[in-house]
């Protein structure tokens, strides 16, 4: 086994990756006006190009999909303007970014949606915070989306990877992990739902498969990706033993859908990868095209993995934070830099672009 296995290129759809390190979706709750990008994003996304695939973090569909304050979106024609600094200078440095695309469902608060309620599956509140007016609060109750209000829903997600494109994103990343609204459809701990939504595996799983199926059909399957979390207790999501019959099917139907790859969180996100028993190997069986595995990954558990084609991308979170030049440093063994967390949400430059390099 060679220990450049990260480094090699690889294909991903019809975009050939310089490596095979991805930098993972990160809020960092720096939007501006509008949720625009803020002033310092696109540096700091510039900063990062060397990553085989950068994957921009969360960003909503809609102002209704918001949960947190100060995170962007990609539904107004000034978003779509910000988004394409971010991307133009991603590119000019010889990177690819693709954004990942986000509905919050009930993890949100009224004061973030102009009075209204957050929507999900279910109106099941769950027992976890948010990040609203400059400090933490429990979310707020949320009521069921009607049956009417779906294809709306589906809608946004197609807009949003349309808008995308506009913006520059070499394509899209479908959250459908971490307890937010796709991923809430398919637990029964947050769905209730007697209709052809809820019940069944295959009912659970229609919305995230109709969202997917939209996006590549607005941009092309090999532009489209998917993120799930299938053992994750992110968000209060409870873990009840039906979760690798549920991902098996779901995997099994964006498999159907030729999508560029999934991106699956092994374990709790950021926590131990043995917060439950699943079989990660079924879905890489059941899935043909690229696999990206996401978890406290270090170069070793990265080269071993890919190396057996357990994987064929790793995607690393909070290193990258800390680290624009994670790649080189972890090409020629330098050491990495400390993380500051207490920059990790909100501010401006620091903790943000003002991290050291190896050169420069």
């Amino acid at each position: 086994m060679t220990d450049k296995t990260l480094f090699e290129p690889f294909k991903l759809g019809g975009i050939l990756l310089s490596n095979r390190a991805v930098m993972a979706p990160l809020t960092r709750n720096r939007a501006g006006a509008g949720l625009v990008p803020g002033a310092f994003a696109a540096e700091y996304y510039a900063q990062r190009a060397s990553a085989g695939l950068i994957i921009a973090e969360a960003t909503q569909i809609s102002k209704l999909a918001q949960g947190y304050q100060d995170t962007p979106g990609l539904y107004t024609p000034e978003q779509v303007a910000g988004w394409r600094k971010v991307t133009d200078a991603v590119h000019a440095r010889g990177g690819r970014i693709f954004v990942q695309l986000w509905h919050v469902g009930r993890i949100s608060h009224v004061d973030l949606l102009g009075g209204a309620a957050p929507v999900a599956p279910s109106a099941i509140r769950a027992a976890t915070r948010t990040f609203v007016n400059n400090g933490f609060s429990e979310v707020s109750e949320p009521r069921a989306l009607e049956a009417d209000e779906i294809p709306g829903v589906v809608e946004d997600f197609r807009k949003a990877a349309a808008n995308a494109v506009l913006a520059g994103f070499d394509g899209v990343e479908v959250h459908g992990a971490n307890g937010y609204l796709l991923d809430q459809f398919l637990r029964t701990s947050s769905n209730i739902r007697t209709d052809a939504y809820g019940g069944s595996i295959e009912n659970r799983a229609r919305l995230l498969i109709e969202a997917t199926a939209v996006v590549a059909q607005e941009i092309g399957a090999e532009r489209t990706g998917v993120r799930l979390s299938p053992v994750s207790p992110a968000n209060a999501t409870l873990v009840t033993g039906e979760e690798q019959a549920q991902f098996d099917h779901v995997v099994e139907r964006l498999d159907g859908l030729g999508v560029a790859y999934v991106h699956v969180i092994e374990g709790a996100t950021g926590g131990p990868r043995d917060v439950a028993p699943f079989d990660y190997a079924a879905l890489r069986r059941r899935f043909r095209n690229a696999y990206i595995a996401n978890n406290s990954y270090d170069l070793a558990l990265a080269n071993e993995r890919l190396a057996a084609k357990e994987a064929d991308l790793i995607a690393f979170g909070r290193p990258f934070i800390a680290n624009p030049d994670l790649v080189e440093r972890l090409k020629t063994g330098a050491p990495l830099n400390p993380l500051d967390p207490s920059t990790l949400y909100g501010g401006g430059a620091r903790g943000y672009t003002d991290y050291p390099t190896l050169v420069g």
